[in-house]
């Protein structure tokens, strides 16, 4: 299997749709002219030409909603926002048309659209660059919220999502677009949403964790196998729809479950885990779950704070400790 960059892999997953199906156009800030402002378009306007891989002025809530028009009128447009924080001027169109056109016209139209971009957290970017929105979309019925780990499931992914007729919301990471991983070379290579990853086996804690935070616990797993403790990592994926069968499959096995997410606490995906754990796997607990996130606090400037501020891979060791009961 080929090794590709995280954005290369999204590029590939975008290419080689674009030219299975003539109707699917990207469209967003300097995705054009600049290569993409993470280099993750770079080359495409060159190939498919300046009616397919379009720059946008910088207005958010204009081009998502132009993108809308576009999928109800039979296109299936990509839509990058240069950063999800940037989404938040786009509120209305991303989750008051998008999700809810399709049920309201009693099925007549379909919105076949991907709004894809990066994350989460990407170094020292301040308050309002640093957000989380996978829980906060994820609380909006007809939206799919996907959030790849790994370059192979970023590819898998997005492929299916652009083929999906219901809106997507893709989150990426800056953080990750360098990082490389092998990939499928397999003839059409696409993934299912909605299905979890069981990363790493074992037996003794359940660890879930996304996207960055994914790295975060299998950075503790490892060092917590040193000390003779076997964790299981999984991967979800796909926020919504969340397997969580696998999830308590899991907990049912080790009886304990650690949640790493980077968001914020209070109405978090981690919150959420915790509660479906408890509604379907509680008899089979033997501690309370415990969450590893971010503080209820902006995110702050400072380099120093900034890394207290991200979950980490010691948090999680503590957390697995925690519910195994070690000292």
């Amino acid at each position: 299997m080929p090794e590709l960059q995280f954005r290369e892999a999204i590029r590939a997953a975008m290419v080689e749709e674009m030219e299975r199906d003539e109707d699917i156009f990207l469209m967003g800030e300097e995705v054009a002219e600049y290569n993409g402002a993470y280099k993750v378009s770079q080359g495409m306007l060159d190939q498919f030409g300046s009616e397919r891989v379009i720059d946008t002025p910088i207005s958010e809530l204009g081009f998502a909603g132009l993108g809308i028009g576009a999928a109800m009128n039979g296109l299936r447009p990509i839509i990058e926002f240069m950063t999800w924080n940037f989404s938040f001027v786009a509120f209305d169109q991303v989750v008051n048309n998008a999700p809810n056109i399709r049920y309201m016209s009693g099925g007549q139209f379909k919105i076949p659209i991907v709004f894809r971009g990066p994350n989460g957290a990407a170094g020292q970017l301040a308050a309002t660059h640093n957000n989380s929105v996978e829980s906060l979309y994820s609380n909006f019925p007809g939206l799919k919220v996907v959030c790849p780990s790994n370059p192979d499931d970023a590819k898998g992914l997005l492929k299916t999502s652009i083929r999906d007729d219901d809106p997507v919301l893709f989150l990426e990471s800056e953080l990750m677009y360098g990082m490389k991983g092998e990939v499928s070379d397999a003839d059409d290579y696409t993934l299912p949403i909605g299905t979890a990853r069981i990363a790493r086996e074992g037996d003794d804690v359940t660890i879930v964790a996304h996207s960055k935070s994914y790295w975060r616990a299998m950075e503790a797993a490892e060092e917590l196998a040193k000390e003779g403790y076997d964790a299981e990592v999984i991967d979800p994926r796909t926020i919504k729809p969340l397997d969580i069968e696998t999830i308590v499959q899991s907990v049912q096995k080790t009886n304990r479950c650690v949640v790493v997410d980077e968001s914020n606490p209070f109405a978090s995906f981690a919150s959420e885990i915790a509660f479906q754990i408890q509604d379907q796997a509680f008899d089979w607990l033997d501690a309370p779950l415990v969450r590893v996130t971010a503080p209820d606090t902006p995110a702050p400037y400072a380099g120093n704070l900034m890394d207290e501020y991200m979950p980490s891979a010691k948090e999680v060791i503590q957390a697995a400790k925690r519910v195994m009961y070690v000292d």
